[in-house]
């Protein structure tokens, strides 16, 4: 697969101007972030440093050659050999050099958004497949404050599409490491009371009438990383009344219909 060369315009896009139609160039997380953005939701601001971005680094830091190289014998049964290769691999996205001309632009969207706290998240061009979903498989850095600091949390991104469990993923879904693009969304961080994932429809028997709702007290990020067991909460769509709850936090209080 063939990648262009990254202009300003490509390096990167804010929220607002991306949407469905953008997941080549911008992954799943960062279109979707996009939709939202549009459709009125009130999603914190944020912009997205392109796959673009992480294709060009790649080929201007030479990585290519030796990625190909190191993955060529990989035997993805093999733990510790995945582990090494992948800890290789990571060690050598993270020690290249940024091109100036995207470290710059980063520099300036961060200063665009005001600064402060921003959460730097991946969004890989292959999440959410209809054959695979990769989706949580590389990594997210909250609370990341400071030009060099975003800059170093995006390289940081990029290096985690390397991470053991997302090589041995692509390896048995059958897709090509170098193919899968990744960009990565800085967003104001949200200091939030309580967090969590709205399920549109119930995603074990993929009812739909019913709305599943996994929260928990500060962000989300508890839930995504299994750090914690979320409170889980089903909801008749139509009704909005609350069907079934567990665990509930003691300090919920008792159910309302």
């Amino acid at each position: 697969m063939k990648h262009k060369q990254t202009t300003q315009a490509s390096i990167v896009l804010w929220f607002n101007e991306v949407g469905k139609d953008d997941v080549p160039l911008v992954g799943g997380k960062a279109a979707s972030l996009g939709e939202m953005t549009q459709a009125g939701i009130p999603v914190p601001p944020g912009f997205v440093v392109t796959a673009d971005c992480y294709f060009s680094f790649l080929e201007k830091a030479n990585l290519k050659a030796q990625v190909r190289s190191l993955l060529a014998d990989l035997d993805p049964n093999n733990s510790r050999q995945l582990a090494r290769i992948a800890s290789q691999i990571k060690a050598a996205i993270q020690s290249a050099e940024m091109p100036l001309d995207i470290a710059d632009r980063i520099r300036q969207a961060y200063r665009e958004l005001g600064g402060g706290l921003v959460a730097v998240r991946s969004s890989a061009t292959a999440e959410d497949m209809p054959d695979a979903s990769f989706a949580g498989q590389q990594s997210t850095f909250l609370n990341v404050q400071g030009e060099e600091e975003v800059i170093l949390a995006v390289q940081d991104c990029w290096a985690s599409l390397y991470e053991s469990r997302a090589i041995f993923y692509r390896v048995q879904k059958g897709y090509d490491h170098l193919a899968v693009g990744l960009a990565a969304v800085v967003q104001r961080m949200v200091q939030s009371e309580v967090a969590g994932v709205l399920f549109t429809v119930e995603p074990v028997s993929s009812d739909p009438t019913k709305i599943v709702i996994e929260s928990v007290w500060g962000l989300g990020e508890a839930i995504v990383s299994g750090a914690v067991t979320p409170d889980y909460i089903v909801v008749d769509k139509e009704s909005l009344r609350v069907l079934e709850r567990k665990p509930v936090a003691e300090a919920a209080g008792p159910v309302a219909d």
